[in-house]
């Protein structure tokens, strides 16, 4: 040993090597720690937005028109003839159909013959009237043929009146066997042919007016508590587009046993012709519009009947680590979940790499460009 270590002494010389010991201790445990910490990820992120959406669902709806009259005879007998065609356009009181009328010429023609013969004898009583009142001037005859007289006269007279509106009647009953339009309009299916026997409950066809339709939408009861008047709907086609927009402008007060919905209406101003009388529609009923935050769907993952998302969110260092957040999803608005509660405009919902993602990893937040 030379002198150099000879003059250290050895109390000082151990403490020395412990304090080297330590040093190298701290140094290996610093670069382990630093070794296991967790990098912070990029990725990317879409802040939460509120956006004004419409509450709404859609029902199955049928047209019907407000200006559709059925047409049904008034008399029975056998169809005859058949003057119109579905589809086509009749005039106010265009004839559509002739029904057997022989029967009832008939009946008409005995009625006047019996007017006529009526109204024979009611000449003749004139006649024996005025001759016996000639008579009982001259005090031939008592005045009590004179009043006998003047009473079959009297009975003449009210039996030929009676017969008159008899045969005014059978006049008018025969003009219904000949079925006219009851309006201006374009004309139903005709059900009917030539040779049906039909009946004053049988249905021969519609007449529609072109204009105003109503849609008949049932919704179920348990969506009838939300039903009110002027509850905007829209008529929509199989893609979603908008026919016509409308209000509720009726509520059954009753539930349809077989079916336990709710009939409500709404008027549509069909001027463009685009619906037809009985036609199936889709018709969104919008219960209410509120905002709510929207988040892209690519950001959603669903585990079970449960949908998540995950949130940066900033952290006591100043940097920013994810929360998986458990959602309740709404509708689907373009490309967009409705959120109705989990994320709150202005969160940084993460939109790519949550495959990778655990809850607490720091994150670098990139705002995503779509």
């Amino acid at each position: 040993m030379g002198p150099f270590f000879k003059k250290i002494s050895p109390v000082i010389l151990a403490s020395a090597i412990t304090a080297l010991l330590l040093f190298a201790t701290a140094c290996g445990s610093s670069k382990a720690a630093s070794d296991s910490a967790p990098q912070a990820m990029p990725v990317k992120v879409h802040t939460a937005t509120a956006e004004t959406i419409d509450d709404t669902s859609e029902y199955v709806a049928t047209v019907k028109s407000r200006d559709s009259a059925v047409v049904m005879p008034q008399v029975e007998g056998i169809v005859t003839q058949i003057f119109v065609h579905s589809g086509e356009h009749v005039a106010d009181g265009a004839p559509m159909m002739q029904i057997d009328p022989a029967k009832q010429q008939a009946t008409v023609s005995s009625q006047e013959h019996a007017r006529t013969a009526q109204l024979a004898q009611l000449n003749w009583a004139k006649q024996n009237y005025d001759r016996v009142a000639g008579l009982a001037s001259a005090g031939v005859v008592s005045k009590q043929d004179l009043d006998q007289a003047r009473a079959t006269l009297d009975s003449a007279q009210s039996q030929l009146r009676s017969l008159d509106a008899q045969v005014s009647e059978q006049q008018v009953q025969l003009q219904y066997y000949r079925v006219v339009a009851p309006r201006a309009g374009i004309v139903g299916d005709v059900p009917v042919r030539v040779g049906d026997r039909i009946v004053t409950t049988t249905t021969l066809t519609t007449v529609d007016r072109p204009g105003t339709l109503e849609a008949y939408i049932y919704v179920p009861i348990e969506k009838s508590a939300e039903l009110r008047l002027n509850l905007p709907v829209q008529i929509v086609d199989d893609s979603g587009k908008m026919l016509a927009a409308s209000r509720i402008t009726f509520i059954s007060p009753q539930v349809d046993n077989s079916t336990q919905t709710v009939l409500a209406k709404a008027t549509i101003a069909n001027s463009n012709d685009s619906l037809r009388t009985a036609q199936f529609i889709r018709a969104r009923v919008i219960w209410d519009t509120k905002k709510k935050p929207v988040v892209p769907v690519t950001a959603v993952s669903r585990i079970g009947n449960q949908y998540f998302a995950f949130v940066a969110e900033p952290d006591q260092k100043g940097g920013y680590v994810v929360h998986q957040k458990p959602l309740q999803i709404g509708q689907i608005v373009g490309n967009d979940y409705v959120v109705l509660d989990g994320v709150k405009p202005g969160d940084k919902v993460v939109v790519s790499g949550t495959q990778f993602l655990v809850d607490g990893v720091p994150v670098i937040p990139q705002e995503s460009s779509s």
